[in-house]
């Protein structure tokens, strides 16, 4: 693959509602529960293979075609680090309700317990929100004892658990790194773009009331081992979030993020060049073209590395999700 490809809405059912301010970007119907579009997806929902993949317009999955030709999708440099692996889940995430309070293992956590290289660190880039009061959660406000831990989860005490985070009013323009482990919440009214490792390992530790099947909260490891990867120790949330306003910027998340992904907003009137990349591009307005592909608002596109130096056109403002820099 050398050129740029378009890709349709991927939206595989949640348990949350959510899902209008996809539709309304990208000027489609909503659906009851779509909250979450997988963009440019080589990764799986847990236990629900193939639910969650990327299908390209020749009846292929991403999966598959990355996995023919690694080189020509990720770059020598890319595959010499991290193989036939995208290492990158791109999403567009609408909280139609509140998330529940939960986490993500570590590296070292996937690798010991579910035989995975990679764990779920994430970022969060706010591009919309609606309603009085739109607030996300981000880690312990003080340290937090593992029997505490251990008592809310057993009881279910979701005022608790709420109670313990750090709340933080966001806006477009905000980002928020979210290292493996810090458990969180993101609010009602809030749609951001997501970038996190290919994953979807998740430790639900507020299940009543979002998952049907209880025993799923914990991956199937038992809430003694499950509890382990819980991060206790209180978050600053100034090290996590940034305010970026809405200008361009050639980094959204800050350099703790660079060992997971990267992302950049661009603000294009005239003509933009895009270095050689595996990249994922979301238009959050205007419209134009990258090369010779037309764009517009809501319009989410793969760019192989093969494709080389890309030329965007118009007026358009994107944003570039791109993997980890080789290591």
């Amino acid at each position: 693959m050398t050129r740029p490809v378009e890709l349709p809405a991927n939206q595989p059912r949640q348990f949350y509602r959510g899902g209008a301010a996809i539709a309304a970007l990208r000027g489609e119907p909503s659906a009851d529960y779509g909250p979450e579009d997988w963009v440019a997806s080589t990764t799986t929902l847990f236990g629900r293979d193939p639910d969650g993949l990327t299908r390209l317009p020749d009846g292929r999955w991403l999966r598959d075609a990355v996995r023919a030709d690694p080189l020509s999708w990720l770059g020598p440099a890319h595959v010499a680090s991290f193989g036939a692996d995208t290492a990158l889940l791109v999403k567009l995430l609408d909280a139609g309700q509140r998330l529940p309070v939960h986490c993500h293992p570590s590296n070292a956590f996937a690798l010991r317990h579910l035989d995975c290289r990679h764990g779920k660190t994430e970022a969060w880039i706010v591009v919309g929100t609606s309603g009085p009061d739109p607030l996300v959660y981000i880690g312990f406000r003080g340290d937090v004892p593992a029997a505490l831990v251990d008592a809310w989860v057993s009881t279910q005490d979701s005022a608790a658990m709420l109670g313990a985070l750090n709340p933080v009013a966001v806006k477009p323009g905000d980002t928020v790194f979210v290292p493996a482990g810090v458990p969180h919440a993101i609010g009602e009214g809030v749609f951001i773009v997501e970038l996190q490792q290919p994953t979807d390992f998740s430790v639900t530790l507020e299940w009543r009331g979002f998952l049907s099947e209880p025993e799923a909260w914990h991956l199937g490891l038992g809430q003694e081992t499950a509890l382990e990867c819980v991060e206790r120790s209180a978050q600053r949330v100034s090290d996590l979030v940034l305010r970026t306003g809405t200008s361009s910027s050639a980094n959204l998340l800050g350099t703790q993020a660079d060992p997971f992904f990267r992302a950049d907003r661009l603000h294009v009137s005239g003509t933009a060049v895009l270095e050689e990349s595996f990249a994922v591009l979301v238009v959050l307005e205007g419209e134009g073209t990258l090369d010779d592909l037309p764009l517009r608002r809501g319009s989410t596109v793969v760019i192989p590395h093969a494709a080389g130096t890309c030329t965007l056109s118009g007026d358009l403002v994107t944003v570039r999700c791109r993997p980890p820099l080789p290591t």
